[in-house]
């Protein structure tokens, strides 16, 4: 066996261009794992959503089939896992299929496991654990990652909460967040009863809810990956949050930006060694794989808090895979298909991760997630196809070229679109339009959105024209579009 062991980062990107077993990242799109499939002989992409109109060689979207309506990524996953023609294709490509997801739960692993496929993540049971913002904070405690100053108490009424709060000494400015959800559907800022009154009916009877002080702070994200040979930590990212050029959600995630300089040299440090020891904490729970951590900075005193936990791949992850450093070793993403192959190998971790810090291993991207923002719905007739385009100089934007590699992109003056929503599809309010990939920052030094990335996104939502619902139909049955597909 030892023979066999992979001794370095060479010997890892030879043992993935020579793999045999077909792998398969099952989801709404491929956005999360963009390019992953350049990296790792038979990895392949089942999608419901095309978004390349059938011109990207590894993506594949069997024709649509009558079903009920999704609630959840995990519903749309466990569809193309009973299409006949995803059933098809697994069995006619054979070897010994192996599965990835964004999400999934225990009837994906039941469907899994009918097609006679592994699924390369931690048991569905165990990411739900891990994914319950309560259990967060009691992890980060073990680990010695504080959480921003809270308590975890039921909510049974206004009255109540204010007593919870005097008793924790956490004042009344306060930030509310239930077990689950995601991108601030969850996420409740409450200063006074009457704030308190418009969420009430999200708050009281939700088990134990995370009450938080509120702090003036910067959102932050940072991904790794748990192997038998120590935490391999990313780079920290900026976060996009709650701008209403691109989505109708106060706190809703909308976007990354990765920069060497976005952060002191002291932050950065700081969250790589709390995410190592977060990770590190998390294999004694018995979790392995990939995960992203979003760490909240305060402004005034630059502390660093733990604000939640994704255990799994995430809207950042083609960030963290395309940063230079994936480039020069491997992606992130390489390492956790390296931990569940069982494939020994040999990693000096704490090597890697200091190559990783270097400042000159991170390029300059950023990735906004356009929606609709506006409080209305009606039905495409015309969608920016996606690939390349470019800013022109009076600032309106036009398509260049069709591309699905973001590398593609060449300078500050052009972008990568990953078109979403195509024609016939509704618009509503919160519908993912797409997602722009750009060079460069999209927020000032101040983090607000600067005027380029404001020029981009209009010209972008300038492409998609719309006509009115017929009368008969007085919104379809989609006015909760709050799950995620990124």
């Amino acid at each position: 066996m030892a023979k066999s062991q992979l001794n370095n980062i060479s010997e890892i990107r030879r043992f993935f261009h020579r793999n045999e077993d077909p792998i398969y990242f099952i989801s709404a799109t491929n956005f999360n794992l963009l390019g992953i499939d350049e990296w790792c002989k038979n990895f392949k992409y089942i999608c419901y959503l095309d978004c390349y109109d059938g011109r990207h060689p590894n993506v594949f979207c069997p024709s649509e089939q009558p079903h009920a309506e999704f609630q959840s990524i995990e519903d749309i996953n466990n569809y193309l896992l009973q299409h006949k023609e995803v059933i098809d294709l697994i069995k006619r490509r054979g070897g010994k299929p192996k599965f990835v997801f964004l999400m999934f739960d225990e009837e994906t692993e039941r469907l899994a496991k009918e097609l006679g496929a592994d699924v390369w993540f931690p048991k569905a049971k165990l990411r739900s654990k891990m994914d319950n913002k309560i259990e967060t904070v009691r992890i980060g405690n073990k680990a010695g990652v504080p959480s921003v100053p809270n308590v975890l108490a039921e909510v049974t009424s206004y009255d109540s909460l204010r007593e919870t709060c005097e008793k924790a000494g956490i004042g009344h400015d306060l930030v509310l967040q239930s077990a689950y959800g995601d991108s601030g559907h969850t996420t409740f800022f409450i200063k006074s009863e009457a704030d308190f009154r418009r969420h009430e009916h999200e708050i009281v009877g939700e088990g134990e809810i995370k009450i938080m002080k509120r702090i003036d702070c910067r959102g932050s994200a940072i991904e790794a990956c748990v192997t038998r040979e120590g935490t391999i930590v990313g780079p920290l990212m900026t976060e996009l949050v709650g701008f209403k050029e691109l989505t109708p959600y106060r706190g809703g995630w909308c976007g990354n930006e990765i920069l060497s300089t976005a952060f002191p040299p002291k932050v950065r440090q700081k969250a790589r060694d709390l995410t190592f020891k977060f990770g590190e904490q998390l294999r004694k729970e018995g979790y392995r794989g990939y995960f992203e951590l979003d760490f909240l900075i305060d402004k005034k005193t630059g502390d660093l808090w733990l604000g939640e936990l994704n255990p799994r791949i995430t809207g950042a992850s083609s960030m963290t895979n395309h940063a230079a450093f994936a480039h020069a070793d491997a992606p992130l993403f390489l390492f956790h298909l390296l931990e569940f192959s069982k494939k020994p190998f040999k990693l000096d971790v704490a090597e890697l991760n200091s190559r990783w810090a270097n400042p000159d291993m991170i390029d300059s991207w950023s990735q906004m997630v356009i929606k609709h923002t506006e409080d209305s719905v009606d039905i495409i007739t015309e969608a920016p196809q996606t690939g390349i385009y470019k800013m022109l100089e009076d600032g309106r934007v036009v398509y260049d070229r069709f591309d699905y590699h973001r590398r593609a992109v060449e300078s500050e003056n052009e972008a990568f679109f990953l078109r979403i929503q195509k024609p016939g599809d509704y618009r509503y309010e919160g519908a993912d339009l797409g997602i722009l990939v750009t060079r460069g920052r999209s927020m000032t030094s101040g983090f607000q959105m600067n005027e380029r990335a404001k020029k981009w996104v209009h010209g972008i939502k300038n492409a998609f024209h719309a006509k009115p619902l017929p009368v008969a139909e007085a919104g379809p049955a989609l006015a909760d579009p709050a799950f995620k597909i990124l």
